[in-house]
């Protein structure tokens, strides 16, 4: 199982991914801890796991397996969605265009709050299909990320986990969030729509929502295949920091609990190395002075 331990500074075009290994000295100590802390969970565990999570404010970040391709899923959906929301943007498209018998929107609605799938093919025949997907996102220079089929394709050929057909690594599942979340790729609008849907997800209350604490604000989106489960979200901390996690996991039989367990230690550890510099500092975690 490879580790990185990674200390990324916050990059002006927010939607470029660059993950970089440092000098381990850059590297916060509660972090080096939590990294520790997600590996030894990830070992502890039958299965293989995916994980990635970083402060989107500070660009440090975690990972185990972070480069290791993993199926998408339904996670893809958030790649759909703003796909078309760049759409919505550049003036092609709106989400009130009928599109069989309906709306983009309402479309859009059932593909991220109830992991529709047949809306999700709809919206991606209305663009032009998966390739135009896959080319929106090395459009915007990501990498380690690819769209291949439409999910009736995926769902009838012959079931292979580690297929590199859409597939995503845990960092370039990261990326794909900061992207959405940095202002480079998605106008204010389009981005306020596809995090108010991603917060309305209704979906994998088992998974990364499930050990955080109570009003936990969770903008997420699941993916499930036989022997395949994973979670996609950004996770507001009590402090306002927002924290993009990605979790894959492939095999054994407790995919949904691993995923849960992962997430908690990347709230605590996240919002624990907060504690610690404002410690360091002489200062108080959210402090105005």
């Amino acid at each position: 199982m490879r580790i990185s331990r990674i200390f990324l500074p916050f990059l002006v075009l927010a939607g470029s991914p660059a993950w970089a290994q440092p000098e381990a000295s850059a590297v916060a100590p509660p972090l080096q801890r939590l990294e520790q802390r997600l590996a030894a969970t990830a070992s502890d565990n039958p299965g293989e796991f995916g994980i990635a999570a970083m402060d989107l404010a500070t660009g440090e970040a975690v990972s185990v397996n972070g480069d290791k391709a993993f199926p998408m899923a339904s996670t893809v959906k958030v790649a759909v969605a703003a796909t078309y929301l760049g759409e919505v943007d550049a003036g092609r498209r709106t989400l009130a265009d009928p599109v069989a018998g309906t709306t983009a929107s309402a479309l859009m609605e059932r593909m991220i709050i109830h992991s529709d799938n047949r809306a999700t093919d709809l919206l991606i025949a209305t663009l032009g299909g998966p390739t135009s997907v896959d080319v929106w996102l090395h459009a915007h220079g990501l990498a380690g990320i690819r769209v291949d089929r439409t999910i009736a394709q995926l769902l009838a050929a012959r079931r292979d986990l580690r297929d590199v057909r859409d597939s995503s690594t845990p960092k370039a599942m990261i990326d794909l969030l900061r992207l959405v979340d940095g202002g480079s790729a998605l106008k204010p609008e389009s981005r306020a729509v596809l995090l108010d849907l991603m917060r309305r997800c209704a979906t994998g209350r088992n998974r990364i929502r499930a050990l955080l604490p109570p009003g936990t604000l969770v903008e997420h989106k699941t993916g499930t295949l036989n022997g395949f489960t994973g979670d996609v979200a950004f996770v507001t901390l009590p402090d306002g920091r927002r924290i993009a996690m990605a979790m894959f996991a492939r095999g054994g039989d407790n995919r949904p609990g691993v995923i849960a367990t992962v997430a908690r230690a990347i709230y605590d550890g996240f919002a624990g190395q907060a504690t610690a510099s404002a410690a360091a500092a002489g200062g108080t975690v959210g402090s105005d002075r």
